[in-house]
């Protein structure tokens, strides 16, 4: 073909096309390409082939290559417009190469001019290596960006969050997807040759289907967006919106727990299960150069666990390089209090006291999944503070209550005599020692707690019958389960969204109607009174004849763990025993049935300790301290052994499940809060203990102390570790 035509522009006019040495041939004023002349490279003579009526074969390398642009950090909503503008353009490229063929099926007479050359033979629109990840790359970070962006919306709108946490969510989105290097130039190659190397099993025999011929694949005959696919949830995983989205909280000072985040997600407050009809009502449906369907790039397969939740938000920010303050200890712990039920106004002020003094790190976000979470630490600083406040040291407040209860006045008094041993022995599983008391480091007389004789505003036994009375309450149950229409609803919206018939079923529609007529109707129609106290009355039944069989017959691991516990769960010498007491001819009847309630409250109380580990500690008599109680663990056979009294148990458990973790995790916060504490009153001990040397003024009085080392001023035996 000559190396300039002489035909007319149709955009300024001008004479005069040359060629471009690829194949297409420009306007030499305005550089416009010329729509239906296409240089093929093959002589005249060679257009029709002998024996073959295809003709001349078009090669797709011969087409001007499209290079993306990598985003730059910029805002929010600009880079949003970049991403449409791109997939928007491709989309217009497509539909335009979509008109002409059909134009030409239309007319049904076959190539009318050199445009038709640029069409495949498959079809397949003569697409390139880079428009297939080019295109699968921009339409995955879109649509998790896309994803965020809902999720900061329904915090904003729904849970009453800060707007700040969307322009947060943008920045700390952008510099993660630059630190993931998705956008580098041999990004594509180099997931192609790393899925090269790894040989999977049977590649001999695997080829790629004739459906997705058209596409790339690998030497072995994977698909090429399967694997790019593939690599990109690897580098940006789904469930990184829900990071980000709960990273842009932290920072916002949002009284926002990954607890939070989890729940509102699996309720479907939270666009993430289902947030893929969203992303494609934006993005548009699926295109040739990226023909996975939306539901298989955006729909996650299961939750984010809560610990790797927080520790990839610690490991986002660290990669990204951005320093987290703590975690909002006042905002958090107003929560916690309330949903507690107790004194907001009691006791917030000391647990703040007690978070400035000691500042633990543990309120800091870590990217160690093994670590105790954040909340933990909040919870154990409240739970320290209460038991100060509320003088919970294991002198058997709950078990007066058993008595006192049941309207007989004595029971409490005999209670106390109840355990009259020596409660030195139960030292082998806790320990006396307050992080706040004895600084002057002596111990030889013992202390007394003059406020502990006086009745003081709080009150421990309120305290533990209402957190004991209301712990079935304490448990966070999802909004889908309270009822039937309700969780069916969550089921058409979240667990089956996007799923329709792919025709309409009339038939079916109208027996789904009738069935649930029916429901409606059978639940209309029963006697709930009645049914009502029947029920009630057969579940009491049944529920009293559970809780014998629990007492009665405790398996044998609960005893070799009670076995275990160095505390004598019997009394000996001459102290008197609850069994005792009730064999005793003198007790009244009424007594005696309420000495076997308080038995059966204790005993259920013993197996509720034994399922999570712990050891039931009777209540302490002969007290001679009043001050801080710590408790310790003890190891037997392979696994540790709590002991603790049944007051500090209950507080424990209802603050375990307020914040939503185990038991025993609940008390190892504790203990490490309260080593902590012990120690940092150790080291202010020795500082107000310190007696600096005595240096002369007289420099030349030949007597003066040598400070040439740090012996004299006892810095080197100063050990600060803790």
């Amino acid at each position: 073909m000559p190396e300039r035509l002489d035909l007319t522009c149709h955009v300024c006019g001008s004479v005069g096309f040359s060629d471009g040495a690829d194949g297409f041939f420009y306007c030499g004023r305005c550089g416009s390409q010329a729509e239906d002349i296409i240089d093929t490279g093959v002589a005249e003579e060679d257009f029709v082939a002998k024996g073959d009526a295809r003709g001349a074969i078009y090669s797709a390398s011969h087409r001007r290559q499209r290079h993306s642009i990598a985003p730059k950090p910029e805002p929010l909503s600009q880079s949003q417009s970049q991403f449409l503008n791109n997939l928007t353009l491709d989309d217009d490229y497509r539909v335009e190469n979509e008109e002409t063929r059909e134009e030409t099926v239309a007319d049904e007479v076959g190539p009318l001019g050199p445009s038709d050359f640029g069409l495949g033979l498959d079809g397949s629109d003569g697409l390139s290596f880079e428009d297939y990840y080019t295109q699968l790359r921009i339409r995955y970070v879109m649509g998790v960006q896309i994803m965020i962006e809902l999720q900061c919306q329904a915090l904003v709108e729904k849970f009453k969050a800060s707007p700040l946490i969307c322009g947060v969510a943008g920045t700390i989105w952008l510099r993660f997807v630059a630190t993931t290097r998705v956008f580098d130039d041999e990004w594509a190659d180099k997931v192609i040759q790393d899925s090269e190397m790894q040989k999977p099993g049977g590649s001999e025999d695997l080829k790629p289907r004739a459906k997705y011929s058209a596409e790339p694949h690998n030497i072995y005959g994977q698909r090429a967006v399967i694997i790019w696919h593939r690599s990109l949830k690897k580098k940006i995983p789904l469930s990184c919106s829900l990071v980000i989205s709960f990273l842009a909280c932290h920072i916002a000072r949002e009284a926002i727990l990954p607890t939070d985040i989890l729940k509102w997600s699996l309720e479907g407050k939270l666009p993430y299960f289902a947030a893929f009809i969203e992303i494609e009502k934006q993005i548009g449906h699926p295109s040739s150069p990226c023909p996975l369907s939306s539901s298989f790039m955006f729909r996650p397969s299961e939750a984010i666990p809560l610990q790797k939740l927080e520790a990839q938000a610690a490991s986002i920010a660290d990669s990204i390089g951005l320093h987290l303050p703590p975690v909002n200890f006042y905002a958090i712990a107003f929560r916690y209090l309330e949903q507690l039920f107790l004194p907001v106004e009691k006791i917030l002020p000391y647990a703040c006291r007690v978070y400035e003094w000691s500042m633990p790190p543990d309120l800091w976000l870590s990217a160690n999944e093994l670590r105790l979470p954040t909340r933990v630490c909040v919870m154990s600083i409240l739970i320290v503070t209460i038991r100060i406040l509320y003088d919970v040291h294991g002198f058997g407040k709950w078990e007066m209550s058993l008595s006192s209860s049941s309207g007989s006045s004595s029971s409490s008094n005999q209670m106390v005599k109840l355990n009259a041993s020596d409660n030195i022995k139960m030292m082998d599983g806790a320990k006396q020692g307050s992080p706040l008391h004895d600084l002057n480091g002596s111990n030889e007389e013992p202390v007394t707690n003059s406020s502990h004789a006086q009745k003081s505003e709080f009150d421990a036994t309120e305290l533990l019958c209402n957190l004991d009375a209301r712990y079935d309450e304490l448990i966070d149950t999802y909004e889908y389960s309270k009822d039937l229409p309700t969780y069916l609803q969550y089921c058409k919206d979240v667990v089956f969204a996007g799923l329709e018939l792919p025709f309409e079923d009339h038939e079916e529609e109208k027996i789904i109607e009738q069935l649930w007529e029916f429901y409606q109707n059978q639940k209309d129609s029963e006697p709930s009174e009645d049914l009502g106290v029947e029920c009630g009355s057969t579940l009491n039944e049944k529920r009293s004849r559970n809780d014998e069989g629990c007492i009665n017959s405790i398996p044998k691991e609960k005893k070799k763990i009670r076995d275990a516990c160095s505390v004598p769960l019997g009394l000996d010498g001459d102290d008197t025993s609850l069994n005792s007491q009730g064999g005793q001819n003198s007790v009244p009847t009424h007594q005696a049935s309420v000495e076997t309630l308080k038995e059966e409250a204790i005993l259920r109380m013993k197996a509720d300790m034994e399922e999570n580990r712990f050891c039931y500690i009777p209540p302490r008599v002969n007290v001679k301290r009043f001050d801080y109680l710590h408790y310790v663990r003890k190891k037997d056979e392979g696994s540790y052994i709590y002991a603790s009294h049944a007051d500090y148990y209950i507080l424990l458990r209802a603050c375990a499940r307020v914040a939503q973790v185990d038991v025993r995790s609940m008390h190892v916060g504790v203990m490490s809060l309260e080593r902590r504490l012990g120690w940092i009153e150790k080291r202010i001990d020795h500082c107000l203990h310190f007696k600096p040397p005595k240096f002369s003024s007289d420099p030349c009085n030949d007597n003066a102390p040598e400070c040439s080392t740090d012996d004299y001023v006892q810095f080197s035996s100063l050990n600060l570790s803790p």
